[in-house]
């Protein structure tokens, strides 16, 4: 009966844990495991391609493969849109672009050094 009652229930001494990695949550490592892991999948090929699929006709580029951590890709996200003078998302790793912008985006990727596929049709 004692060794059931001697488990520690509840402490505040780390505060709030994080439920991935179970550290405080001012020190969760959980996004950059993520994004390590992430970044690990990837061949090195950005591919563009332009997608309609659940978007009730509207076309849209995406762009996957972007071989940077998470806080560049939100900075290339950025960037690419206001090259393109249009909208956008960033979406776990994949860049949504608004409208078919797929040759302009193969040439800035290709500027700053990445390799860039034209995929899909």
């Amino acid at each position: 009966m004692r060794d059931q009652l001697s488990n520690l229930v509840f402490s505040t001494e780390k505060g709030q844990l994080c439920p991935g990695c179970k550290e405080a949550v001012d020190q969760c490592v959980c996004d950059q495991l993520a994004d390590q892991q992430r970044l690990g999948s990837l061949d090195g090929v950005v591919r563009i391609r332009r997608e309609t699929a659940g978007r009730k006709g509207k076309g849209v580029t995406t762009i996957t493969g972007v071989p940077v951590a998470e806080k560049a890709l939100k900075e290339l996200a950025k960037k690419l849109k206001q090259q393109c003078g249009t909208g956008g998302s960033l979406k776990d790793g994949v860049i949504e672009i608004q409208g078919d912008h797929r040759e302009k985006l193969k040439q800035l990727l290709e500027q700053q050094g990445f390799n860039v596929k034209l995929a899909g049709g």
